[in-house]
């Protein structure tokens, strides 16, 4: 019987308290613009109260029979107009704060993000699809930045009008305000009973939009394969399976809050018509003048409106808080361990490796590695090879310290490298991997991307010795020549030959090579062998190896099976041995009858 999938954990209310402390640190280094926004606000609320007080004014000034002063009228017009052309400037102005407080806050979230990522250990990016994160990062602060920028429009401003009206109402006539008083808690709990129901389900929604992402990001990277092995269909069945969750997920979340507008708006018809009843009573009994009553029915109408302004706003920031939440959860995962206080660069490497009784797990309950041993002298070539799953690149990961070990040790140069800066250890060691990776930008800049100030001319010699110059040259603008991102129309044994030449411009003292010629032609990669064999002359050299023919002058070859060194020994050593070396080699190159 299938497990039921379990359900996501829903976070509390008190985490929106958590996020909106955590966003305040944020804008906190914004708090001039803060408060030129919130006097801004402030200006644009009293202004707008005058208004209808004018109004009333004017009203006053036409009762009656033979009574209209048309002279006060026109100076009270004026008043009206000078009134709304400051407001309008100063909204201008406060619309231009609130943009900059929102997308600078945003941005330094992102910077801190992005910046945050390049700290996280490699098993985090492991085990989450880049798609979603590039989602939490990109889409999810997009979503933020409105919810945010929605928040200091009209929040503040629409605070400071439910506080002055209520004042101004309160002076006017006491009674009739308290009308207006008894009936607005209803809105607000409206409000809020809406805008709790649907933090669930904008956090649904967040959640499958970044599914969405990381799948789309995976079909449109291996769209080559997915039409390989006509699997169009299958794709579309899959994506159509996210976006209609996602369409249900968003569908509930836009129905939800959709329902504020109107029942507020329901609720402030009632205050309406409760002032216009009361107020009439007591304009007929001459408790307030008529212009007075126009007044108060402008500032109920007024008083109410801050409120559908306010429900929506809270309504966007429970999509804002999910979405901030995400990138928080992000920029609060647990970095790398950073390096130990007392931990020495490590300069001049000569390339002594040495693993000491080295265990590894990445599942506490499969053990990979147990009691690994290996010493590797300065200049040696060491070749491994093994079936897919022994351990190969594991070994190359706890190499380079993209994981650390669970027991044992990895010495180099005699130096637990947990002692040593990742930095300088990691630039100890040149790497081409099986699977290539180039940057958009011009050819020159991905060859030179370990030494960023490197001279054309070293640039060149790297390419020939990589046997890239031919190729580069016939492009466009040679090594000028613009790429697109991962190589562009590049194929892929030019984008590993410029993954080569990247590491021969460097030369470190120890080189790693994952299986790097798998992607070039026979001819090609003899070139390549003898490009290799130089640039590995004194250097420290571990090969990873599926096809054995490119390992046979190795000075020791690793066979790994199941996380052990199953045999090691030079090529027609392990041959004589009759051993699980020589049944991978009669594997690929004896043909059984």
């Amino acid at each position: 019987m299938a497990e039921e999938p379990k359900k996501k954990r829903l976070p509390d209310q008190g985490q929106n308290l958590r996020i909106l402390k955590r966003v305040l640190t944020y804008i906190k280094h914004y708090i001039p613009i803060l408060i030129l926004s919130v006097l801004l606000a402030a200006l644009t609320v009293v202004l707008t109260l005058l208004i209808p007080i004018f109004t009333g004014h004017a009203v006053d000034e036409l009762l009656g029979p033979g009574q209209v002063r048309m002279a006060n009228i026109l100076k009270i017009c004026l008043r009206i107009g000078i009134t709304m052309g400051i407001t309008a400037i100063a909204q201008w102005i406060m619309s231009i704060c609130n943009n900059y407080l929102t997308y600078h806050v945003v941005r330094d979230i992102r910077e801190d993000a992005m910046k945050h990522l390049h700290n996280l250990p490699i098993a985090y990016l492991d085990a989450h699809p880049s798609g979603d994160v590039v989602s939490r990062i990109i889409t999810d602060a997009d979503t933020f930045a409105d919810g945010l920028l929605m928040g200091f429009t009209q929040l503040f401003t629409g605070l400071m009008t439910v506080l002055g009206t209520l004042g101004f109402m309160l002076v006017t006539n006491v009674p009739i305000t308290l009308v207006v008083v008894i009936l607005t808690p209803l809105s607000i709990l409206v409000a809020r009973y809406i805008a709790v129901h649907t933090h669930e389900f904008f956090l649904k929604q967040s959640v499958e939009r970044g599914e969405q992402t990381a799948f789309i990001e995976e079909m449109v990277g291996n769209q080559k394969l997915v039409r390989a092995f006509s699997m169009q269909d299958r794709a579309r069945q899959d994506f159509d399976r996210i976006n209609k969750r996602l369409q249900t997920a968003s569908l509930k979340a836009i129905f939800y809050s959709s329902l504020v507008n109107p029942s507020t708006r329901f609720i402030n018809a009632l205050v309406y018509a409760g002032v216009g009843v009361f107020g009439a009573y007591y304009a007929i009994r001459g408790g307030i003048t008529v212009g007075q009553l126009s007044c108060f029915l402008a500032y109920s109408s007024q008083y109410a409106k801050p409120f559908n302004e306010i429900s929506g706003v809270l309504t966007e920031l429970q999509n804002a808080f999910v979405c901030a939440g995400r990138i928080f959860d992000l920029i609060d995962t647990e970095p790398e361990p950073a390096d130990a206080p007392d931990a020495r660069v490590m300069l001049n490497a000569r390339g002594k490796v040495d693993f000491n009784d080295v265990e590894f797990y990445y599942d506490p309950e499969k053990p990979l590695i147990r009691d690994l041993n290996l010493h590797v002298t300065p200049g040696q070539k060491i070749a491994i090879v093994g079936p897919t799953g022994c351990g190969k690149t594991t070994l190359i990961n706890l190499l380079m310290r993209f994981y650390d070990v669970i027991g044992g040790s990895v010495c180099v140069e005699d130096s637990d490298i947990r002692n040593v800066t990742r930095g300088s250890l990691r630039s100890s060691y040149g790497m081409v991997l099986q699977e290539t990776w180039l940057r958009k930008g011009t050819i020159r800049e991905n060859i030179a991307f370990g030494r960023p100030d490197a001279p054309l001319e070293e640039i060149v010699e790297a390419a020939k010795n990589a046997h890239a110059h031919n190729f580069i040259m016939r492009l466009p603008k040679g090594y000028d020549t613009e790429i697109g991102e991962d190589g562009g129309s590049l194929s892929q044994g030019q984008k590993q030959l410029l993954c080569i030449a990247r590491v021969m411009l460097c030369l470190p003292p120890m080189l790693i090579l994952d299986e790097a010629t798998s992607s070039i032609d026979v001819r090609t990669e003899v070139n390549i062998q003898k490009a290799f064999t130089h640039m590995m002359q004194g250097r420290t050299s571990f090969i990873v190896a599926h096809r054995l023919s490119t390992i046979r002058e190795a000075d020791v070859i690793l066979v790994m099976k199941d996380g052990d060194i199953v045999e090691q020994g030079r090529h027609a050593e392990l041959l004589e041995r009759n051993g699980f070396y020589k049944e991978l080699y009669n594997s690929q190159f004896v043909q059984l009858s």
